[in-house]
């Protein structure tokens, strides 16, 4: 420091910030920090000024603003409050980057697929708004053929919001997966067209629904499909479906269940309910597979 004890030499003001003399020089070389003067030897010396301004530089080259944009700052060509608008938004898409690069990492990880399926699930996640609506619009178009399905179709569409969570994306991607299965496919639009073809006017419960509401019951009260504690419950669930299907409580009606039963079952319907629970931000769906195994077990054991 100089004899009026006001300027500073860079190894000074290298002690007091904590940066490097060589960052300091390159910023004084950058027009960032200016030296007050030299000395006859020709070294820069600095005001007092120079620390704050260092350390406010230090500042925002740590949140990420590059020389340019921070010289304009100081110059006072550009606010403070709008580059960091600006900046915050550029840290948002990088974010958003990031968030979908570790969604597929930590799928890849979990599954280790081919390399092939690798390149399907990143090519999932990259889909814009607009492309994810048209793969979803085109897996429900192949499994909701009729057109009074539009309730249904709602409540089994994803909204992937802006800003998803890691766990929303890897939701996403092994949803667009199953849409793409087309045995998963099949299956649905199997079940979906069952349904209409017991639907009557007015609307009825659905076999399935009533199902689950027997035997849920049961499975909570640890009966045993195949035991005489199951009777009552497999006579209530037919005498139940045979009103609501309008068909005689006979045979007939019991290999129509179990047909109707074990097309419905697919555990990963449960799945897909489960991750659309996840993307839509829902609480978790209570799984309809233990049910229908209870159901198709005891209807099994009382038609053969």
């Amino acid at each position: 420091m100089d004899d009026g004890g006001t300027l500073h030499s860079i190894g000074d003001l290298a002690r007091q910030t904590g940066l490097t003399v060589k960052t300091i020089r390159f910023w004084s070389d950058e027009g960032i920090v200016t030296p007050a003067c030299r000395t006859h030897a020709g070294y820069r010396r600095y005001g007092p000024e120079a620390v704050a301004r260092l350390a406010f530089v230090r500042t925002l080259r740590e949140l990420g603003l590059g020389l340019d944009a921070i010289r304009q700052i100081l110059d006072r060509e550009l606010a403070l409050d709008e580059v960091a608008a600006r900046h915050a938004a550029a840290l948002d898409a990088q974010i958003g980057i990031l968030r979908l690069r570790r969604a597929v990492l930590t799928a890849v990880a979990r599954r280790g697929p081919t390399p092939e399926e690798t390149h399907r699930m990143h090519e999932l996640a990259r889909l814009s708004e607009a492309e994810r609506r048209r793969l979803v619009d085109d897996f429900l178009d192949a499994v909701f053929l009729n057109p009074g399905s539009a309730g249904v179709r709602r409540s089994m569409t994803p909204e992937l919001p802006d800003r998803p969570t890691e766990e929303q994306l890897e939701a996403w991607i092994e949803l667009a997966e199953l849409t793409h299965d087309p045995d998963f496919r099949a299956g649905l639009r199997r079940t979906a067209q069952a349904h209409c073809s017991d639907v009557s006017t007015p609307p009825r419960p659905d076999v399935v629904v009533l199902a689950r509401d027997h035997a849920e019951p049961a499975l909570d009260a640890g009966i045993a499909p195949e035991s005489p504690e199951a009777d009552p419950v497999v006579t209530a669930l037919s005498a139940h479906c045979a009103r609501a299907l309008d068909r005689p409580d006979d045979t007939a009606l019991r290999h129509h269940l179990l047909t109707r039963l074990e097309s419905a079952h697919d555990p990963r319907r449960d799945r897909y309910l489960e991750l659309l629970a996840l993307i839509n931000a829902w609480p978790p769906p209570t799984p309809l597979t233990p049910a229908l195994v209870w159901s198709t077990t005891a209807l099994r054991v009382r038609t053969a």
